[in-house]
């Protein structure tokens, strides 16, 4: 089945290209100062995920809102960057992207650790369903195109990623040669270090909201991966090789490389 999933993608990936307006792509990508660092061959595999991401979900506005074609390449860009070295399988088993103009604020029961209900009326920028869609707020996503280790669809991404092997707990299903324990070592000794500085009221580099559970210090920290990896590498070496090692990538080391860029139209 799998043979059969990349030679459907594959043969349908050269109709795709041909259909993308080369200047709603190139408006796309120079948009995202993420990509810049990517080398040619990164970049071509990149934007074909993308256009087969594209294919596979289904991006849905509301509330109004309308997206153009450059603003569907740079949601599809930013989503499949961090499985640029993994594969769309990785993103299995969901289908959807709902897009808000801005916050949203979702109404529904939410049970605590203690067994007690409430409706919550908490505006969010982003949320990912354990089995449903992604949901983002375009406002926020503009608000990522900076590289300040804000970027709310590689967070939300992340916890799907987090996901695949039941609930977000931090702790990613990991390849062969990857230690769970090493993973749990640097991942817990990094969280708590941040909990510590924030309960001290110490500013950090690290956004704070990491500290609300594991799962967001994995979402936090794999923004951060992406964004800012010197930031990163320097605060939580650890976590670093860790994220280096599951994504595949050491964005740190491609800081120095040549800038990619890909042109669909032309390259392949």
């Amino acid at each position: 089945m799998r043979h059969l999933t990349h030679w459907w993608r594959s043969r349908t990936l050269e109709r795709q290209r041909a259909r993308v307006d080369p200047g709603d792509w190139a408006a796309a990508w120079d948009t995202l100062p993420l990509v810049a660092d990517l080398t040619g061959p990164e970049a071509r595999r990149l934007a074909d995920l993308a256009l087969t991401f594209l294919r596979e979900k289904r991006l849905e506005p509301v509330q109004g809102l309308q997206l153009s074609e450059s603003m569907r390449f740079v949601i599809a860009l930013e989503a499949c960057l961090p499985i640029l070295e993994l594969g769309l399988d990785w993103y299995r088993g969901w289908y959807a992207v709902i897009v808000y103009p801005a916050e949203f604020v979702p109404e529904r029961e939410v049970m605590g650790d203690d067994g007690v209900v409430w409706i919550e009326h908490e505006a969010k920028s982003g949320e990912a369903w354990e089995q449903g869609p992604i949901i983002l707020s375009w406002n926020d996503v503009e608000a990522g195109l900076e590289r300040d280790g804000y970027n709310v669809v590689i967070h939300e991404l992340a916890h799907k990623i987090d996901m695949l092997d039941g609930a977000a707990n931090g702790c990613p299903p990991l390849h062969a040669g990857m230690s769970r324990e090493g993973w749990s070592d640097a991942f817990s000794a990094a969280y708590d270090d941040l909990c510590r500085r924030v309960d001290a009221d110490e500013e950090t580099p690290i956004d704070p909201y990491a500290t609300e559970s594991p799962a967001e210090f994995f979402a936090v920290v794999s923004e951060c991966f992406f964004e800012l990896p010197d930031l990163l590498r320097a605060e939580y070496p650890r976590v670093y090789q860790q994220l280096r090692a599951f994504y595949r990538q050491d964005p740190a080391a491609r800081l120095n490389g040549a800038p990619g860029g890909v042109n669909v139209g032309t390259d392949r």
